[in-house]
């Protein structure tokens, strides 16, 4: 009977469970005592058939041992469900602490400053935040599953419900904690991820404006003018390079302007950057233009130095035909002479016209 009405219902579940064993194994030595409990009985039953002479001192007995047996098995009955619901609040308990310990165990990850320090870096703990925020959406069940079961704990056994109450609140009040956090940490690596694609793209487009200025300025101007001519078509394929990363130039401006306009945690480097990047582009525009007009008066040149060396060259062929001698012999010798200066006078015609 001192097992049966003992008071003591575990400071844990461990403690619980190897409560509720002693109790099985109480409850084992019960069921074997039940038959000996049935062989007084019957053993009774008998002596009173045979009109013992104690007839009343034995059912008295009997009445007393069954009286005794109901009682014992009724406090068992009790005993029994003590400890299971002992068991309840113990598996509620540990469960809430087990979560409140996953959860503060995520919660460091989450509360970590490392934001990254490049585009790579800060991809890899986006990936790594969203995998948490994936393990989070599966906890909520399991965070709605324990509250709820702490409302009908609380209801099933009302002497502990002020405790249950308790765990419950902590409970909740850990996983909004964790869930903020959750967010405030999302909302910065977004900001970090959003600075190191601006600033990548910063990185791209200066290297590209750095080479792009080499090219530029790598070419030597030409001897002639076929060589002018090339220098001009690569020059102008340059150009088309240059327009062709407009949209990039564009488009990492407005990436930037829109982190000024949230207030950005990075705000002056950005706009520093922005500048750079600003000025890099005019100067590499600026650059353009300067080589463009230095081919095109080298043009000029080699064109100059083709013509007059097409000049110098008729005219030494015709100052041949000028210091000839020949006058002629005869009638038809002089007219085709003539004929000739003729010629010559309407070829000198269209040469002063080129050369002036």
């Amino acid at each position: 009977e001192a097992i049966v009405t003992s008071e003591e219902l575990g400071q844990d579940l461990e403690h619980v469970e190897v409560l509720q064993k002693k109790f099985e194994e109480f409850q084992t030595d019960l069921a074997a005592h039940e038959e000996r409990v049935n062989e007084v009985n019957q053993f009774a039953g008998k002596l009173i058939q045979e009109q013992h002479p104690e007839e009343e001192l034995i059912k008295s007995k009997q009445d007393e041992v069954n009286a005794s047996w109901q009682r014992l098995k009724g406090l068992a009955l009790q005993r029994q469900g003590k400890l299971f619901g002992a068991a309840e609040v113990q598996r509620f308990n540990r469960d809430v602490d087990e979560t409140i310990s996953w959860i503060k165990e995520k919660g460091q990850l989450m509360a970590s400053d490392d934001f990254g320090r490049d585009l790579a870096s800060v991809q890899a703990l986006l990936r790594k935040h969203e995998g948490l925020e994936r393990d989070l959406a599966a906890l909520e069940d399991k965070v709605k599953a324990l509250c709820t079961e702490a409302d009908r704990l609380q209801q099933s056994h009302p002497i502990n419900a002020s405790q249950i109450q308790v765990k419950r609140e902590e409970l909740i009040a850990n996983w909004e904690q964790i869930r903020t956090l959750a967010a405030e940490r999302h909302g910065r690596l977004n900001d970090s991820y959003r600075l190191q694609r601006f600033l990548a793209d910063f990185r791209d487009l200066t290297s590209w404006v750095t080479e792009m200025k080499a090219l530029i300025n790598a070419d030597e101007l030409a001897n002639d003018v076929a060589g002018a001519e090339a220098l001009l078509d690569r020059h102008q394929e340059h150009k088309g390079e240059i327009d062709a990363h407009e949209d990039s130039f564009k488009s990492a401006d407005e990436s930037g302007q829109a982190l000024l306009a949230a207030g950005h945690y990075a705000s002056d480097e950005v706009k520093e950057k922005l500048t750079i990047l600003s000025d890099e582009r005019a100067a590499l525009l600026e650059l353009w233009e300067l080589r463009r007009q230095q081919y095109e008066q080298c043009m000029d040149l080699q064109l100059f130095y083709r013509d007059t060396e097409q000049v110098d060259n008729w005219m030494s062929k015709q100052e041949a035909f000028l210091l000839n001698e020949d006058l002629g012999d005869s009638l038809d010798s002089v007219e085709a002479l003539l004929k000739k200066h003729e010629d010559f006078e309407k070829s000198l015609s269209a040469q002063e016209e080129k050369i002036t």
